[in-house]
């Protein structure tokens, strides 16, 4: 062929690469990860409170554009564990290591770097998954305090970029994602288009109230407190009263939903070790167990854009946190 003939070629265009890939969050209790998901997701999918291990389970968080698809996985924080639960978080926090494409290690800029952050260093390094050190809270530290995080970090393992952000105003969190989708495979749309995350409506709501309950009653709350939801029929009770509060079946009479309107319904269980926890949850006349049903009610309407109704319920499981077949039963 002529050069002349080639010359009057036209090269068709290659399609554009999409990327896609898991991506795990690791870090000492209460360093952002659950934030740090919801922001990049651009809605809430995970709770968050400066309680220590608030995330129990992977929770995955999807980010897609056109060109890749980000599954944030936000597992619980590594830490030294008091109870059976606690090592089975740290367990489901360490197995993801070798399961995901990419690892981001969060530390925060307003604390020095201690010896649990070195700990989960060296189980990054040991997975030799792609890794990214994340200083978060940069809003909570100065200039010179992040470079210095930064630097401290440099040695903790091979990391791949070392990215300051604040999971809380957004400052650096389309860097972080830049530097992700780098280093993200060719691979599929792992989920549809619109879908943010793979969790079950009844388990958004279970970990909204857990998240009410945690902020309303933050002093006197203990951490020993699990929240399981399960959506049922309208047709499966005769009657419903007030959505957010019933304890041991005992409902109060106000704010009613419609009758003939189609609302999301929920039974929702919320465990404690001992009786006088009891009383903490449920509050005085049932101010905490209500205000906490109002908020996560509330809440969760505008996140399913649907009518919402939850019917809360208090019961006493002694030492759930330290019995296997209690954390089988309940998944965790």
């Amino acid at each position: 062929m002529s050069d002349s003939s080639r010359q009057g070629e036209v090269s068709e265009p290659l399609e554009p690469i999409f990327r896609s890939g898991f991506v795990s969050l690791v870090g000492r209790p209460n360093v952002g990860k659950s934030t740090l998901v919801n922001n990049v997701v651009g809605r809430k999918v995970s709770i968050v409170s400066d309680k220590p291990q608030t995330t129990r389970t992977k929770i995955r968080g999807v980010h897609t554009t056109s060109s890749s698809q980000i599954v944030l996985l936000d597992t619980p924080g590594i830490h030294r564990p008091r109870t059976l639960l606690g090592e089975r978080c740290n367990e489901r926090s360490v197995q993801t290591l070798r399961e995901v494409d990419v690892v981001c290690l969060l530390v925060e800029a307003d604390s020095p770097i201690g010896p649990g952050d070195r700990f989960i260093a060296n189980l990054v390094k040991e997975s030799r998954t792609p890794a990214i050190l994340v200083v978060n809270k940069v809003d909570l530290a100065d200039a010179a305090a992040v470079a210095k995080r930064l630097s401290d970090s440099s040695g903790l393992a091979d990391f791949a970029a070392f990215v300051p952000i604040s999971a809380l105003t957004g400052d650096g969190v389309d860097l972080l994602v830049a530097e992700i989708n780098a280093r993200l495979p060719e691979g599929p749309e792992y989920y549809p288009g619109g879908v943010v995350t793979d969790q079950p409506e009844a388990v958004l709501v279970a970990e909204l109230v857990r998240e009410k309950l945690l902020a309303i009653a933050r002093e006197e709350l203990p951490h020993s407190i699990m929240v399981t939801a399960e959506a049922f029929e309208e047709d499966e009770q005769a009657s419903y009263r007030r959505p957010d509060l019933s304890v041991d079946g005992e409902d109060a009479e106000e704010n009613l939903a419609p009758e003939k309107e189609e609302v999301l319904r929920f039974r929702v269980t919320i465990r404690v070790e001992r009786d006088s926890q009891k009383g903490i949850v449920i509050g005085h006349r049932g101010s905490v167990l209500r205000d906490a049903g109002t908020a996560a009610r509330l809440e969760a309407e505008q996140l399913l854009g649907a009518r919402v109704y939850i019917e809360n319920k208090v019961k006493v499981d002694p030492n759930w946190q330290r019995r296997g077949h209690a954390l089988d039963r309940l998944g965790l």
